[in-house]
């Protein structure tokens, strides 16, 4: 099996191959570039206004600080929590960015079933499952914050790995109904989470590594473990062939004649695809309901986002360029229905080495350039080894967890 068949049997090539950003054809050096640096061009000015804007916000609102404590004890702050928890994986935190992704990817929904050019690419991956994963990431979100939300009167704790995780990729492996979504909600937060804890205390905190490391190595493990599990549950049966609905979008096909335009236009569009890649919505206007929620979350209090350390403008860029970088160097990988997990650096490398570094040059920079260049290679390696039943986002985590732990080692060395 190759890797670009095992993406598209579990529904990952969905968005390279949608009409409007499929290359037939290897995309040119000059257009890619100019539209991925360019999206990472407008981000820096974007991150510029926020940093403007910060400096004279209201400080209106609750703050980072307290509160994981107040959730046992708070149903608003608990809610919050929850609501937080789904734009966690970019390192956001906020609730207004969680109902600016859902908003977002609601909008494209219905716009896409309408058949409305501005819908953008198909949500997850064309497969018309977006219901189903929704129900069944929400309620494994649910459950693992009932769970284990008592234990937050000790601060913060990994709820919400089991949101772009295990629930995911059962629904994109298994398809729809009501079993699949409530296996994958109950089996992601069985497992997930507390592996998640158990890895943070054994093996992030002894070795001075991010607690990210130990979240993306839990999920890989817990969906390792949950397809093995899911081979003996006679309700959960694997479709002859893998979902994918019929294309939203109308355009003309692509052309095979390079145009630096098109080219432009695609890498702009894959750039701003990734800041919704971790839930397995890859949709423009999700992407940019994420990216207008937390920007309006920031402007009102600096101190809730990102964990409270007001720097979401630093974030933000690196984010953009690492993504950018990522779909230039890789480009060739979206041919002909492939696919490269350019997002991977997106929710890992780029805004840990911003937090380590508190915001140096050297952090952004570096850790955009250095999980570009790690981490889509290592996923691809990983993914290609997979079993069939097994979803390929497993290597997309552990690409996570090897370009965090090798690359902030080697920005320690560079000057700050």
């Amino acid at each position: 099996m190759t890797l670009d068949s095992a993406f598209s049997r579990a529904g990952l090539s969905g968005p390279a191959r949608s009409p409007g950003t499929a290359p037939r054809r290897e995309r040119g050096f000059a257009g890619t570039a100019a539209g991925a640096l360019g999206v990472a061009a407008v981000f820096g000015g974007f991150a510029l206004a926020l940093e403007f804007l910060a400096g004279h916000s209201p400080r209106l609102g609750p703050v980072s600080e307290g509160w994981a404590a107040a959730v046992p004890h708070d149903a608003f702050a608990a809610l919050r929590w929850f609501l937080g928890d789904m734009s966690e994986p970019q390192f956001y935190k906020s609730e207004l960015a969680s109902l600016g992704l859902l908003a977002g990817a609601g909008l494209a929904w219905w716009a896409g079933r309408r058949r409305k050019r501005w819908a953008g690419a198909p949500l997850v991956y064309g497969t018309g499952l977006w219901p189903w994963l929704l129900a069944s990431t929400a309620l494994g979100l649910l459950l693992s914050n009932l769970a284990f939300g008592r234990m937050l009167d000790a601060g913060w704790q990994p709820t919400f790995v089991p949101f772009v995780s295990v629930a995911p990729a059962v629904v994109l492996v298994y398809g729809p109904g009501w079993k699949t979504c409530l296996s994958g909600a109950v089996l992601g937060a069985l497992t997930t989470t507390p592996l998640a804890l158990l890895l943070i205390s054994t093996v992030s905190a002894p070795l001075g590594l991010p607690a990210v490391v130990a979240c993306v190595v839990a999920m890989a493990l817990a969906m390792v473990l949950t397809f093995a599990i899911a081979r003996k549950l006679p309700w959960l049966v694997l479709p002859a062939e893998p979902f994918q609905e019929e294309l939203t979008e109308v355009r003309q096909p692509p052309s095979s004649v390079p145009s630096v335009r098109c080219d432009a236009r695609w890498a702009a569009r894959r750039v701003l695809q990734d800041f919704s890649e971790a839930p397995f919505f890859a949709n423009e206007l999700a992407s940019l309901g994420l990216l207008l929620g937390v920007a309006a979350a920031f402007v009102l209090n600096p101190a809730l986002p990102a964990y409270g350390s007001e720097l979401l403008p630093q974030i933000l860029f690196a984010q953009a360029l690492s993504s950018a970088i990522g779909v230039v160097l890789w480009r060739a990988w979206y041919r002909d229905g492939g696919w490269a997990a350019t997002y991977a650096s997106v929710v890992s490398v780029a805004p840990v080495a911003v937090l380590t570094t508190e915001g140096s040059w050297t952090g952004i920079v570096g850790g955009a350039v250095l999980g570009a260049v790690l981490a889509p290679p290592v996923a691809r390696a990983v993914a290609a080894r997979l079993p069939k039943d097994f979803h390929p986002s497993i290597g997309n985590t552990v690409a996570m967890a090897v370009a965090t732990a090798v690359s902030l080692p080697v920005l320690g060395l560079l000057p700050g």
